[in-house]
């Protein structure tokens, strides 16, 4: 995982929406949640979160559990200034996902647009996975979105790792079954477009 000081340095000298992964709506990760059925009284965590818009769009839906978990400090507190009033009623985490220590079984569905591929190394991706296992409910969701086979090399000036569905499927492995994929072409505030996979899991009860 990249350091701390990398985000912190990236979410104080760049606003929110000029950064490539920006998104004005998370229109295919609110999709997806809904696809899984879930009430609006359900527990949701949005890893690497951060300054995302997601958080938004589920509030408006009527989504009343959210908890938003963020390497930077600095990406939090932009989501906590842009919802105002609102911020109180989510649940805000800063730590890095492969070594904070979520509750177990706490959330019905666990969302991560573009931490995964970023875990570079099969620690840190088995550090991540375990935290999963750990925090989502036996038969609760996960959605996970990376870089597809066909996106980009890098991001943020750092390597990334790049996934076809069945790819990303099988670093989770068996305790998950696959239940959807997307793709998704990206449309930067620069001009250019990142080619992204979803995948929609189920955790089954061991």
């Amino acid at each position: 995982m990249q350091s701390k000081d990398h985000w912190e340095q990236v979410y104080t000298t760049k606003s929110e929406s000029s950064v490539s992964w920006f998104q004005e709506h998370a229109r295919q990760s609110v999709q997806l949640i809904g696809s899984t059925g879930v009430s609006k009284a359900a527990s949701l965590i949005d890893v690497g979160g951060g300054a995302s818009t997601l958080v938004d769009d589920l509030l408006a839906q009527g989504y009343r559990h959210l908890t938003v978990l963020d390497l930077s400090e600095a990406a939090l507190a932009a989501s906590r200034a842009r919802l105002g009033e609102q911020a109180s009623g989510v649940s805000w985490l800063a730590g890095d996902i492969t070594k904070f220590e979520l509750p177990q079984h706490a959330f019905d569905v666990w969302h991560d647009r573009a931490v995964f591929h970023f875990l570079t190394t099969p620690e840190e991706r088995d550090a991540y996975i375990n935290a999963v296992l750990h925090a989502v409910k036996p038969g609760g969701h996960v959605i996970v979105a990376t870089f597809a086979e066909d996106g980009p090399e890098k991001c943020s000036g750092l390597p990334v790792m790049r996934y076809s569905a069945d790819g990303l499927h099988a670093e989770f492995g068996t305790p998950f079954t696959l239940l959807q994929q997307e793709r998704e072409e990206h449309h930067t505030p620069f001009g250019t477009v990142q080619k992204f996979i979803y995948c929609l899991c189920r955790k089954e009860p061991s």
